[in-house]
């Protein structure tokens, strides 16, 4: 009788790693292609045009600075994104010049840069990018020949983040505003589509797109907003009519947890606030009529009427008060307070410290290894460790693998380019298209990022040292030399790259859900709304940082990325205990049953031990004697309560 082979299974990637290289589904920034291939390939033409390819060179670099930091909406924080990092880097490029060639030196010295630059990371997005610039520009200007005297690198490099700033800027007299609209009109285009899924099992994901279109428009307009809201009427009302939303917003929480006999939400309340959307983007004020809406069947489309209602005075108003509706998160603090709490948390944080000394550890390694060892084009070994290890961009782990291989993908690219293009006029066409390549690309990944930068800072390279082909090679070696000692020196040496954060913030999360259902039930109708509102975005904006650190901690390999998916259903329960909270308290206003004292105290202790057990590592104790009866008040909120207890004893087995 024959024996049956047993079939093998084909090698599969992880999943980790299929996770990372996934493309993100995002629509092509074609105007940011355009603005790129223009931004990097003028200089060249101008360069090539005097004679000097290495000064145009010099300033495609500055402009592809700009071009990777351009990220933001409004015009307002454009020039912010782009000018505060090229100052940063025109520092640093700086720096380095002055210890080109000094040896032992030029590793000190670029040791300390990359431990200022690791600090200043846990600022802010824009110091991050600051901070990434000042330590690049200062490895290219320790390790490449640059033009003399000491001002000209600097100069060109903030030519080319100038030259970036102006093509970016050119619509701002025409479009001024628009993109502020256009978010906050988004905004209200996915509470429509979440009003749409109530009742559906689509609803939760709605609710997520929601929770981070709210986070996008509130901080693009509070970030920007000037001290007093007079001087920018136009935030004035945009930020009025956001405001006037978030009621909306509960109003569909409400409507989520009607009992089945309501039937189906009437699709007249989704039409109603579309309306409000497009009236928002196109900025119509004046007299409107109010939205036709069905008749109220009970406490929650009750709520939800009125607050679209109110939404709809808000958004045709001419001069709205942004108070009228309470400012959700609170006017930003002034310039000055700003300042003292960023150099608090630079000197004082933890964090901050612990980032600046792993990248001043693999900085440091990498000068020393390529003073020791002759490593040709040793330069690019740094300049690896400082993308792969940049902390606040996720997992160093994913991100030296992904670095590797969009390496190797663009080098495919660059090795028939500096083989077969001559210097000179070729130059400029070739630079156009693969600048284009870097915004449709950036957006699909890190991975697609790499393999459209890496060709283009090779043609800038070559145009410096003229050495063609000859630098891919040692392009690729020091890369992976890079990679090495990030994973290394600032992954497996740091005990805290082997375990998530998430268990830590949910706890936190979990105690400030039971302050939100204290806050929610211990005051009267009407009380303290602005105080709720506040509290409930800030807890959504907690919940979306564990979301993001849990995509992080699953790009991460075994047992990381398995702790990280186990609790994932988790951070759904908490999300749907303070979305009962806030529908309860919504149909309580509208003539639901008030809950006791009693009731409340219990639901809130329930949370509190909870959050101690995660915090532990311990599965929380055993059912309240106390627990509310299944048809109390807060019946609904205490069966959340419980599912998340469930989940979490589950856990910690």
């Amino acid at each position: 009788m024959a024996r049956t082979r047993p079939t093998r299974r084909r090698p599969t990637p992880p999943g980790w790693l299929t996770e990372s290289l996934r493309p993100r589904d995002a629509p092509i920034p074609w105007a940011a292609a355009a603005r790129a291939s223009v931004a990097l390939a003028a200089p060249l033409a101008v360069g090539t045009a005097a004679g000097r390819s290495g000064y145009g060179a010099l300033v495609s670099m500055g402009a592809l600075s700009g071009v990777i930091g351009d990220t933001a909406d409004a015009y307002r924080m454009r020039v912010f994104n782009i000018a505060v990092p090229q100052l940063f880097g025109a520092l640093g490029v700086l720096v380095g010049t002055q210890v080109y060639g000094s040896g032992w030196t030029a590793v000190l010295v670029l040791t300390l840069v990359a431990l200022v630059s690791g600090m200043i990371s846990s600022i802010g997005a824009v110091a991050s990018v600051s901070g990434l610039l000042l330590l690049l520009n200062a490895v290219v200007g320790a390790g490449l020949p640059l033009p003399s005297p000491w001002w000209l690198p600097p100069a060109l490099l903030l030519l080319g983040g100038l030259l970036v700033l102006t093509l970016t800027l050119l619509a701002w007299p025409l479009r001024g505003g628009t993109p502020e609209r256009a978010v906050v009109a988004d905004t209200y285009r996915a509470v429509a589509d979440l009003l749409e899924a109530t009742g559906s099992p689509g609803y939760e994901a709605r609710r997520r797109t929601l929770t981070q279109s709210l986070n996008h428009s509130y901080d693009l307009l509070l970030a920007r907003r000037a001290r007093r809201h007079g001087r920018s009427p136009t935030l004035v009302r945009l930020l009025a009519q956001l405001n006037a939303l978030i009621p909306v917003v509960e109003g569909a929480s409400a409507a989520q947890l009607r009992p089945p006999g309501y039937g189906p939400l009437s699709p007249a309340y989704p039409a109603a606030v579309r309306e409000l959307a497009e009236a928002v983007e196109r900025g119509r004020t004046g007299p409107a009529p109010p939205p036709e809406l069905p008749e109220a069947r009970g406490p929650s489309t009750r709520a939800l009427a009125e607050a679209i209602g109110h939404a709809a005075s808000g958004v045709h108003e001419a001069a709205p008060d942004p108070y009228a509706a309470g400012d959700r998160l609170g006017r930003p603090a002034v310039l000055e307070v700003r300042i003292r709490r960023a150099t608090r948390a630079l000197l004082l944080s933890g964090a901050s410290w612990r980032y600046g000394l792993r990248l001043a550890l693999c900085i440091g390694l990498a000068q020393v290894l390529v003073s020791a060892i002759a490593v040709p084009r040793s330069y690019w070994v740094a300049l690896t460790v400082t993308f792969v290890l940049k902390p606040d961009f996720g997992s160093v782990f994913s991100r030296a693998v992904l670095r590797a291989l969009g390496t190797a993908a663009g080098l495919l690219i660059a090795v028939p380019v500096l083989a077969e293009v001559p210097h000179g006029w070729w130059d400029v066409p070739v630079m156009a298209v693969l600048a284009m390549l870097i915004p449709v690309l950036s957006v699909k990944g890190y991975a697609f990022q790499t393999a459209a930068i890496t060709p283009v800072i090779l043609m800038l390279s070559d145009l410096l040292n003229h050495q063609g082909f000859h630098l891919v090679p040692p392009r690729l070696y020091d890369s992976l030399i890079g990679c090495g000692i990030a994973l290394l020196a600032g992954y497996l040496l740091w005990p805290e790259s082997w375990h998530t954060r998430i268990v830590d913030r949910l706890a936190d999360a979990v105690q400030d859900t039971a302050t939100y259902v204290s806050l929610a039930f211990t005051t009267g109708p009407g009380r303290d709304e602005p105080a709720r509102a506040r509290y409930r975005r800030r807890l959504y904006r907690d919940l979306s940082a564990v979301r993001s650190e849990f995509q992080r901690a699953l790009t991460e390999p075994p047992p990381v990325g398995a702790r990280a998916e186990a609790w994932w259903p988790l951070v759904i329960a908490v999300e749907r205990i303070v979305d009962a909270t806030t529908a309860t308290r919504v149909r309580i206003e509208h003539g639901a049953p008030v809950p006791t004292a009693a009731e409340v105290r219990a639901v809130t202790r329930e949370l509190t031990d909870l959050a101690e057990a995660l915090r532990a590592g311990a599965p929380p104790p055993g059912a309240d004697p106390d627990a509310p009866a299944p048809d109390c008040a807060l019946a609904r909120l205490h069966h959340e309560v419980h599912a998340a207890r469930s989940v979490a004893a589950r856990n910690s087995r």
